[in-house]
């Protein structure tokens, strides 16, 4: 869950090669409409792969 009373929400973020949840952030709603998507680095793939926000 987000923080209360701010328009800031948690989301999770998942690997597309191994599709394993490996990070939570936040993001403001109202402002960005699109999934979020970060270059991150997956521990179970050992090395740096996309990361798309999950449902």
């Amino acid at each position: 869950m987000g923080i209360k009373g701010k328009v800031d929400k948690m989301v999770v973020l998942a690997c597309e090669e191994c599709k394993e949840r490996n990070y939570t952030t936040t993001k403001n709603k109202k402002t960005q409409k699109e999934r979020l998507e970060l270059k991150k680095h997956c521990p179970r793939c050992n090395k740096h792969t996309v990361h798309k926000e999950t449902k």
